[in-house]
């Protein structure tokens, strides 16, 4: 095994792996929807550790008063105490993607689509598409 894959499994890289991987089963599905797991630091050689959680602006409380019940998910998952912090970090979650979708579609390629779509012989396919086209904004 290289060293430096060795040096960062003796420091507990490998619970850090388990976490991210098993995150959704660990914390539930409500707690996982709106968080990650960022990074996660050992206090020492055997010694438990800090898990820094980001978490959606809006859903901060939710997680601060499931601290502690993380906390003991993590460690029933271990079998032994590797966490006995919890750190939280905010992110916002990106809003802008209808804009976006909007702003890439223009009334002008929406006419030229149209276009295409009455070409088509098959009634349910030009139906579906036209109801298709009606739906981008």
């Amino acid at each position: 095994m290289p060293k430096s894959v060795k040096k960062i499994l003796n420091k507990k890289g490998y619970v850090y792996s388990d976490i991210i991987n098993k995150w959704n089963y660990i914390v539930g599905l409500k707690t996982s929807n709106v968080s990650y797991p960022k990074s996660f630091k050992p206090n020492g050689k055997n010694s438990a550790g800090t898990l820094t959680i980001n978490v959606q602006r809006g859903n901060e409380i939710d997680v601060e008063y499931s601290k502690s019940q993380i906390i003991n998910k993590i460690n029933s998952y271990f079998g032994y105490k590797i966490i006995d912090k919890i750190r939280l970090e905010t992110f916002e979650m990106k809003t802008n993607l209808k804009k976006n979708k909007s702003s890439l579609i223009s009334d002008v390629s929406k006419n030229r689509y149209l276009k295409n779509i009455n070409n088509i012989n098959n009634e349910l396919i030009k139906n579906s598409l036209i109801k298709l086209t009606k739906n981008l904004k």
